[in-house]
């Protein structure tokens, strides 16, 4: 048995549906099903659009803990439970989460109005959220910190924090009050990106000698 280090403060979560807790989760005894039926539950969560699809090649052996064969019998065990929905396309088979997001895409796909194997279905990428770019990039997250940087991911897009914290470690000024600074600037003045990304150093001029200067300085 592998030794499981525990969660940390900076992981994303996958919201699950109720139902999956009020009725699914006592009936399922097979531990192959069980792992598909999350997994579906997770890329569900995870993908864009109106309809998507998953073959048996996204369910990819070993990442699941789970052989070709437990991956087959998961599905089966699964669609005749009722939570996955199977639709064939020609010579494709594809499943789908029993939802209505999934009962609409199965009646597309029976119409004739959607065709799977022209959409694609990437595994979600995993952003860092705030607190691994905190903790990666600056230092130690503390409860104090982390109440901060709730409340900026509050009011800035994700990505002007990314570049915030970007623009800390290049020019060494590795502490929130500074990445707080440039974004105050760039939602103050909406210059967000301007110059910042072409010159590091008039950068780190421009914020240093700012009004924020004395928070700037505080480790």
């Amino acid at each position: 048995m592998n030794k499981f280090k525990g969660f940390t403060d900076s992981e994303t979560f996958t919201q699950l549906p109720d139902g999956f807790f009020h009725s699914l989760l006592k009936d399922i005894k097979d531990a192959d099903e069980l792992k598909v039926t999350l997994y579906v539950l997770w890329r569900a969560a995870h993908t864009d659009g109106p309809f998507w699809a998953l073959t048996k090649m996204d369910f990819e052996v070993g990442t699941l803990g789970l052989s070709a064969e437990g991956i087959q019998s998961g599905l089966e065990k699964a669609v005749k439970r009722g939570s996955l929905l199977k639709v064939r396309k020609e010579a494709m088979v594809y499943f789908l989460l029993n939802s209505p997001r999934g009962r609409a895409a199965a009646q597309a796909v029976a119409s004739g109005k959607w065709d799977p194997s022209k959409s694609q279905s990437a595994p979600p990428l995993e952003r860092p959220n705030v607190f691994r770019l905190y903790e990666e990039n600056i230092g130690p997250l503390t409860p104090l910190i982390a109440d901060t940087l709730k409340d900026a991911e509050g009011l800035y897009p994700a990505e002007w924090i990314a570049e915030a914290v970007e623009l800390a470690v290049k020019n060494n000024k590795r502490n929130w009050k500074y990445c707080e600074a440039i974004l105050k600037r760039w939602k103050e003045e909406g210059t967000h990106g301007q110059k910042t990304r072409q010159d590091s150093g008039k950068s780190s001029e421009r914020y240093t000698k700012s009004k924020f200067e004395e928070y700037l300085e505080r480790d």
